[in-house]
């Protein structure tokens, strides 16, 4: 089947590119992969989001949900597996078998959450190890728990964390936190969470569960055990690229290179919006402006030139 705008993902900037989209006539589909939402289901309370005080990432989405579906935006509900970029119409493959073409793509796709890769990781895997603390928190209540990072994510994990767990230990490689400045004050002054600086973990142990991380100071090389109930990992994403190494410009830390103002990717007609082009700040509101970027800027591609169906 043939498109105008075909959108990969719909986590903030999927959805904004289907809102924009839309109402510029193009009746765009969404291809939502394995995780619709995003990374966002995975945040319990964000309070930055213009326009919402506290709301829970999910219902973020499913607002947005709802809204590019009363515009009539078209969803389907899986993977692609291939994309062709060599030629337009472009071509992609999805996991279904289904076959489409688009006159436009805009990818939107994100990132995954990273592992550490250290003994120990594979084997407790959903058995005391998470990169989840909203899916999982509930489990430690009034449990001990460690939280592995220092950024945003691992300081909204810790923050979340407090709320079940009886206490909750940062464990961070260096020796300052690099998050927002208001999550570090307030995780600073938290009676129920400890930092331990300039550590890392160096295995997980355990017999059925993971029952304590050996952690290592980078200062004195002195290894320690910590008995623990739970570890959750948050040491950043990466951005969700593989499937288009060859075709696009990917920078070396495997985002996609887009041109600032429009948005658009090394290749005339496909463009890249929100995580998985943007290395440094990497927030909903950012993603929702790249989102928007890329759709307006895919609409004023079609019509000085591409052929329309």
């Amino acid at each position: 089947m043939h498109h105008q705008v075909v959108i990969l993902g719909a986590g903030p900037a999927g959805y904004t590119a289907a809102l924009y989209a839309a109402r510029s006539g193009l009746n765009p589909v969404v291809v939502t992969g394995p995780l619709p939402g995003g990374q966002l289901v995975y945040t319990h309370h964000i309070e930055n989001f213009p326009g919402f005080m506290n709301v829970p990432g999910v219902e973020l989405i499913e607002s947005f949900d709802r809204q590019v579906l009363g515009l009539g935006v078209s969803f389907t509900h899986e993977a692609v597996e291939k994309v062709d970029f060599s030629s337009r119409p472009f071509h992609l493959d999805l996991s279904g078998g289904e076959h489409i073409t688009a006159n436009a793509v805009i990818i939107a796709m994100g990132s995954s959450p990273r592992w550490l890769g250290i003994p120990g990781e594979e084997s407790f895997k959903g058995k005391g190890i998470s990169i989840c603390a909203t899916c999982d928190g509930f489990f430690y209540r009034g449990k001990k728990v460690v939280v592995i990072g220092g950024g945003n994510t691992a300081l909204y994990e810790a923050i979340f964390l407090s709320t079940f767990a009886a206490s909750v230990t940062v464990i961070h490689r260096n020796e300052r936190l690099s998050g927002e400045k208001a999550l570090m004050d307030q995780v600073m002054r938290h009676p129920k969470i400890n930092i331990l600086w300039n550590t890392e973990v160096e295995s997980f142990v355990g017999h059925e569960k993971l029952t304590k991380v050996v952690l290592k100071n980078l200062k004195t090389d002195e290894v320690t055990d910590l008995p623990v109930d739970g570890a959750f990992v948050a040491i950043g994403q990466t951005p969700n690229t593989a499937l288009f190494k060859g075709q696009l410009e990917i920078d070396p830390q495997g985002f996609i290179v887009t041109n600032h103002e429009t948005r658009e990717t090394s290749i005339p007609g496909v463009f890249a919006a929100g995580d998985i082009q943007e290395p440094i700040y990497r927030q909903a509101i950012i993603a929702c402006g790249s989102g928007c970027i890329a759709a307006l800027s895919a609409e004023k591609f079609l019509l000085e030139g591409a052929v329309r169906f």
